[in-house]
């Protein structure tokens, strides 16, 4: 199967600078898109062409689908990448793209619709026997529906937004008397952020672990999935550490969790790369949570411990080619575990944009580091804050701790604040070391007080 000849990426930031390299490897050349704060963007310096689409402010930049069509077209680009955030799972955009005979580097408009409709995408796995929490059986439409469906499977609760993700629009509810105030301040929310105020209601299981599955399917149907990660260490529904296998993982699990994946996306004709989420609680049920219709800002890991390139995988079955391999011939090495290193306090968690006066990049056996940004370099109050993904792989958990620990030391970076110094936090907890955490990890050691707001144009 031919591949595409050029190739623009609709994004910005580290996950610009992943896929540059994953099409310079596959002899693609590359587009890249920017605002006008990031002429001097690393993405912008490595592709072949790059072209400006608008000011800083996304809404008219790295969400300007007739701008980034229109630099498609003026570039004779046969494909679009669009990353992860910004327009990735935007079915319109999807659409546009085949309109304008350019293909779109993902799966099909309608995947992305159901995948961004929570509360559609619960209904379809109920019918198809994959266990979903309890909670709405669809939308709910009023407060008084959603105070109806609460007290039919009892408190605490969590009102969430159909669409979008990234923790927004989310309320946790303990009794009768906080629901009300917890529905319209998360409708506003998801109003705000996804231009869509539907919510349903789910039973609140407050110690679980969140784990997801990757997987790829391509155009005749065969799909396959690349194992588990851990997703567990959070902060307000934003993961922060990732780790693949899971540290409470066995063959057993891992058989039976991939499979359920598997049937998730098959339930939906899925095609291309994504991940099906779920809820592991402490007697290890499994909860189909949600279908994400993208490469998630954690892929690294599942690269890692299973050596395939999703990038590359997600061009080659973009451009019409089939799966090369059965499930039985994927294998897994080892253990991988990924930090997101944020430009923001380590303490409150405020973005903190600047200009970057030193940086050095740690290395050495087992690391890798996915990053877009350079001594010199401003880091800009426009978009979100992460700015590296520090990978590291070893034989075992422990050695892969080990390593971690090693790079975060030898990451130095001055003149911006980083999480760097919380992510040694979590390494020096003995819970943690030991595998024995759940999504309440991070409030655990480092409270849980407020924040400041972050942008999340981007965010996974």
């Amino acid at each position: 199967m031919e591949l595409f000849k050029k190739v623009l990426i609709a994004n910005r930031g580290e996950i610009a600078v992943r896929v540059i390299h994953a099409c310079k490897e596959l002899g693609i050349k590359t587009v890249a898109v920017y605002s006008d704060v990031e002429k001097e963007a690393l993405h912008v310096r490595l592709a072949d062409e790059a072209v400006c689409i608008g000011p800083a402010n996304s809404a008219q930049s790295y969400l300007n689908i007739p701008g980034i069509l229109s630099a498609a077209e003026i570039t004779d680009s046969e494909a679009v990448h669009p990353g992860y955030g910004f327009l990735s799972e935007n079915p319109h955009f999807a659409e546009a793209c085949a309109t304008s005979g350019i293909t779109f580097i993902g799966p099909t408009p309608e995947n992305i619709r159901v995948g961004g409709d929570k509360a559609k995408a619960r209904q379809m796995m109920k019918r198809r026997g994959i266990t979903v929490v309890p909670g709405s059986d669809g939308p709910v439409i009023s407060e008084e529906l959603a105070m109806k469906v609460a007290k039919r499977i009892g408190f605490p609760v969590i009102v969430k937004a159909s669409a979008g993700g990234g923790g927004r629009g989310m309320r946790i509810v303990n009794e009768e008397s906080g629901l009300e105030q917890a529905f319209y301040m998360a409708q506003r929310e998801a109003l705000a952020a996804f231009g869509n105020g539907e919510l349903y209601v789910e039973q609140y299981i407050p110690e679980i672990r969140h784990i997801e599955v990757q997987i790829a399917a391509d155009s005749k149907g065969n799909t396959v999935h690349f194992g588990e990660r851990d997703c567990s260490i959070q902060r307000r529904h934003q993961k922060l550490i990732e780790e693949a296998p899971s540290p409470v993982s066995t063959e057993k699990f891992r058989k039976k969790i991939g499979e359920l994946a598997v049937r998730a996306a098959k339930a939906i004709k899925y095609r291309n790369i994504g991940t099906v989420e779920f809820i592991v609680d402490m007697e290890g049920n499994i909860y189909f949570m949600e279908m994400n219709t993208r490469i998630q800002v954690e892929h690294p890991v599942t690269e890692m411990v299973s050596g395939i390139d999703l990038v590359k995988e997600q061009i080659k079955l973009a451009a019409g080619s089939l799966i090369e391999y059965k499930q039985h011939q994927i294998k897994f090495y080892g253990h991988a575990i990924e930090c997101r290193i944020n430009a923001e306090d380590p303490e409150r968690f405020i973005p903190n944009p600047g200009k970057i006066t030193f940086l050095s990049l740690p290395g050495g056996p087992g690391v890798r580091v996915d990053t877009s940004v350079y001594s010199g370099w401003t880091v800009p109050s426009y978009y979100d804050s992460l700015i590296a993904k520090v990978i590291v792989h070893g034989r075992n958990r422990e050695e892969a701790i080990s390593r971690m620990k090693r790079a975060l030391d030898e990451f130095i970076i001055e003149g911006i604040k980083t999480t760097i110094p919380f992510h040694k936090k979590v390494f020096s907890q003995s819970d943690f070391v030991n595998g024995e955490f759940n999504t309440g990890f991070v409030d655990k050691i480092n409270g849980s007080g407020q924040s400041g707001s972050t942008r999340n144009e981007d965010k996974q």
